[in-house]
């Protein structure tokens, strides 16, 4: 899909993916990149990742056609579109891409992307130098974790800056994961009665115990990854605004025998679900991580993402380890014991067979793609310090990365959660967040007179 409304001859290419979504027009109209493009004259093309939307290159969706689903495949694809926008033969980019205009070969090509498709725009820097000119990698877990029980401590992180209602500004996350082990009290002890009224109680249709706690997890963390404004916070609209009085309150209103942070809790989870819009068949799709396993028709972006998960870099929201330090505390658990890595990975053979069998390799995926990066010029890598994928990206997750080589930068965004660098400019925005589009805008005009230069040396000699 292209956006060359602003592109004036010999402009830089703006390359985006989808990720782990279909593709559309918000894609190339309503992005950051867009507005780049605007200031640099240049074009947006984001292109449709294998196996999502209507890019699939087999029928199906079965662990024998998946096995085509590679990090090599995927960075190839999107090779091949950058080699023929720069083939200069616009029949052929108009029949491949749908781009009607000629593109000079000289015109640099700037992959852009956040979360995962962050993640391939550094990969997309660093395997193919000579076709990408630089990478701006927002929120982009490029760390494999097996057991990514750090997503709940970043998300905890967040919690624990927003003031509950009447209270302190701890008071959210204590009374949050003090309702976590009250109901993994009630899930846990294998009193049918009990788990029926509770379930009852949180209006979430029959699902069995560890899957009712998949889903409450999944409904309490959206807002986690919704971009914190100057006049507003999701963490604070989705999650703290139901904890008012928090572990003050200890009596319980409701006659049913919970503790007040429950109550509060389940509060939380029927707004969750009201304001969602889901109807009951599509909240069991959300929880079931085991649902339709032997369904392999395509257009099932879940399923894909799962087979990633599986066999490329796990990626598990697990529970974190019951262990304590030499003070006697552990990590603080913001989501149930029961969603330990055998939840997930038992579903990986089900769905895909054999070859998904064992966890995925992460110590060999991390071998290959995080050290590809570590002398990768050119990149622009942001995190937001309130986003719960933090912990995995280049800002964290690999120290030698504090002074990185060529003209590159990371960036911390105070205050901000997952990608907002990326999204479209509003008044709103954090001024942390202004400033990182400053430093990258800065950086990639930067990279652009870079590759004009080494363009005409090339021409030249």
């Amino acid at each position: 899909m292209v956006n060359a409304t602003y592109y004036r001859a010999g402009g830089p290419i703006y390359m985006s993916t989808a990720g782990e979504t279909p593709l559309t027009r918000n894609d190339v109209d309503s992005t950051y990149t867009t507005e780049l493009a605007a200031v640099t004259g240049g074009m947006v093309v984001s292109v449709e990742h294998r196996f999502y939307g209507q890019s699939n290159p087999l029928p199906d969706l079965s662990g024998n056609s998946l096995k085509y689903l590679t990090v090599d495949n995927v960075l190839e694809d999107f090779a091949s579109v950058v080699r023929a926008i720069k083939s200069n033969a616009t029949a052929t980019n108009s029949m491949a891409i749908g781009l009607s205009i000629s593109v000079a070969p000289e015109s640099p090509v700037i992959f852009v992307g956040g979360s995962y498709p962050g993640a391939v725009a550094a990969w997309m820097r660093a395997k193919y130098p000579d076709l990408v000119a630089g990478a701006w990698s927002s929120s982009a877990a490029v760390y494999g974790r097996l057991e990514n029980y750090q997503f709940d401590q970043g998300f905890g992180r967040h919690l624990k800056t927003v003031m509950a209602a009447g209270g302190s500004g701890s008071e959210c996350a204590e009374c949050f994961a003090q309702a976590v082990a009250d109901l993994d009290q009630i899930l846990l002890s294998g009193d049918a009665a009990r788990i029926a009224a509770v379930q009852e109680r949180l209006g979430i249709p029959l699902l069995g115990t560890s899957d009712l706690a998949n889903l409450l997890t999944v409904l309490a963390t959206i807002g986690a990854l919704q971009p914190v404004t100057t006049v507003s916070d999701p963490v604070y609209s989705t999650v703290c605004v139901y904890f008012k009085k928090g572990l003050n309150q200890t009596t319980d209103t409701k006659g049913s025998g919970y503790s007040a942070c429950l109550n509060s809790y389940i509060a939380m989870i029927n707004g969750l679900v009201a304001q969602s819009g889901l109807t009951p068949p599509m909240l069991v799709a959300l929880g079931n991580s085991s649902l339709a396993v032997d369904n392999t028709a395509l257009n099932q972006p879940q399923r894909v993402w799962y087979y990633q998960m599986c066999t490329w870099f796990g990626m598990w929201q697990v529970a974190p380890p019951l262990m304590s330090n030499s003070n006697g505390s552990g990590l603080v658990g913001y989501r149930s014991q029961l969603l330990d890595l055998d939840y997930f990975q038992s579903s990986c053979p089900k769905k895909f067979g054999a070859q998904a069998k064992d966890p995925a390799d992460v110590d060999s995926f991390n071998a290959k793609w995080l050290e590809i990066l570590r002398n990768t010029s050119n990149m622009f890598y942001t995190s937001g310090s309130l986003d719960p994928w933090r912990d995995s990206t280049v800002d964290t997750s690999w120290g030698n990365f504090v002074d990185p080589p060529g003209a590159s930068m990371v960036l911390t965004i105070d205050g901000a959660t997952h990608v907002q660098d990326l999204q479209p400019s509003r008044s709103t925005d954090l001024p942390s967040v202004k400033q990182a589009r400053m430093l990258g805008k800065r950086l990639v005009k930067q990279w652009i007179r870079q590759a004009r230069r080494d363009s005409r040396h090339r021409y030249n000699c």
